[in-house]
């Protein structure tokens, strides 16, 4: 069984007045007014002349053995990948995560 915790972590950009008359810039980038489904850094957006509004598309693992395993980001996916340090090739169990 799952059960989610929460929603992503989600964040908003205001905009002065003519400061985004071509799109919304994040993190040095210029997109396209409308929705974003995916950004370089893993946020779905939604770009307008007043905001944009992002929320991660991964959810951060918390809960899992962190003596033997470790996080890693895996920028392919949009995801966190659990596994063992001493062999990578090995997941771990994740009991919980957080957006």
């Amino acid at each position: 069984m799952l059960v989610v915790l929460g929603d992503a972590y989600c964040f908003e950009k205001r905009y002065k007045p003519g400061e985004a008359d071509k799109g919304c810039i994040l993190r040095g980038k210029l997109y396209p007014f409308g929705e974003i489904s995916r950004t370089d850094d893993c946020y779905r957006c939604s770009c307008s002349r007043e905001a944009i509004s992002c929320c991660a598309l991964y959810h951060t693992p918390v809960s899992y053995n962190k003596e033997k395993c470790k996080a890693v980001f895996n920028q392919e996916s949009c995801d966190y990948d659990v596994v063992q340090k001493d062999d990578p090739s090995k997941k771990c169990f994740v009991y919980s995560r957080v957006g």
